[in-house]
């Protein structure tokens, strides 16, 4: 088994705790530039069959916020009015459980774009989707799957009651269809670390290291096999942030992420080449941004959506990322991104 390594700082004070003592992640670099964008990541919503701990979106069966399809016409002219864009990368809440799903999928395949689905694997047994197995492997989509560990009773307090199981034998079907081993139909899985509950933080392990470590257990226990494992590190957004209000410590994560802030994992955010769609057609830089209300914006100032890129033109019309503390979660240690580590 992986063994976290843990690292500890000292316990603050009753005022340290809301002391606003967190470096402005702008102040630290600087400025944060977009590159060109390539990566067009589509939030569908915040209906979901499960309402995990660690979620961001704070999703869950009762929310009933999703795409209309005025809005997923809209992103479907996106992807074919922008031939730059390469990849078409779909969220939620479950997406596949939202309107667009199969719309934008299918305009996406129609023009040769890479397409991934993040999914709670447990959706393919919710009445009525039982067919997204197939229909994912009809069209060589990329399964990026969250399961937070690798043992039963880690995954169940975070996610649900039942969740491993449901999740293996999601992830058996999907090895069935040829996912994880056919090179057209890769099946990668994400790992999430517990949130704390005390200020022995930890900063996600050697995601290589992890890697082997769900590979070897996973073909041992259950024959089930995946292309790669990305770790990613809890921001404080959404549920997450509400645990840690909860045990007041919000401010005390920031400061352990601020002090481990790496660099050199700056080039590769995620945010530097994708824009973040959600279900009303606004556009941030970046997911995160998108649950915190922070919306991408023109070097005037203007708040972006779908309308004002289809006037535009143009997707390009971001020159400088906005950012909050909790960006500090994405360039931590080895960095964390929608793709894993960093560097």
């Amino acid at each position: 088994m992986y063994h976290h390594r843990r690292y500890m700082i000292q316990p603050p004070t009753a005022p340290e705790l809301f002391a606003p003592n967190i470096t402005p992640f702008k102040t630290k670099l600087n400025s944060l530039t977009k590159k060109p964008i390539t990566i067009l990541q589509v939030n569908l919503g915040k209906r979901c069959n499960l309402a995990c701990t660690h979620c961001h979106v704070d999703a869950s069966p009762h929310r009933t916020e999703e795409m209309s399809d005025d809005i997923a016409s809209r992103v479907i002219e996106l992807i074919h009015t922008f031939p730059q864009l390469k990849t078409i990368d779909l969220t939620g809440g479950a997406p596949e459980l939202l309107n667009g799903f199969k719309p934008i999928l299918a305009a996406a395949v129609a023009r040769g774009k890479k397409v991934i689905v993040r999914s709670n694997l447990t959706i393919y047994f919710v009445p009525g989707y039982e067919d997204i197995p197939e229909y994912c492997a009809q069209n060589q989509v990329r399964i990026v799957a969250s399961l937070p560990c690798y043992l039963a009773d880690n995954v169940d307090k975070m996610r649900g009651e039942g969740v491993f199981d449901a999740s293996i034998r999601a992830l058996q079907w999907l090895n069935r269809l040829g996912y994880g081993r056919d090179p057209n139909l890769q099946l990668d899985l994400v790992y999430n670390p517990p949130i704390p509950t005390s200020i022995d933080f930890r900063l996600t392990p050697d995601q290589v290291v992890l890697e082997r470590d769900y590979k070897m257990f996973f073909k041992e226990h259950f024959d089930v096999y995946f292309n790669s494992l990305f770790t990613i590190t809890n921001l404080p957004i959404g549920r997450t942030k509400f645990q840690l209000e909860h045990h007041q410590l919000t401010q005390p994560y920031l400061q352990f992420l601020e002090s481990h802030h790496n660099p050199s994992t700056v080039t590769g955010l995620m945010c530097r080449d994708q824009l973040s769609i959600d279900y009303l057609g606004n556009v941030y830089d970046c997911d995160f941004n998108q649950m915190a209300n922070l919306p991408a914006v023109t070097s005037e100032g203007e708040a972006l959506n779908i309308d004002r890129l289809l006037a535009a033109g143009t997707l390009d019309l971001v020159s400088e990322i906005q950012t909050e503390t909790y960006c500090y979660g994405c360039t931590a240690g080895c960095g964390s991104s929608c793709g894993g580590a960093l560097v």
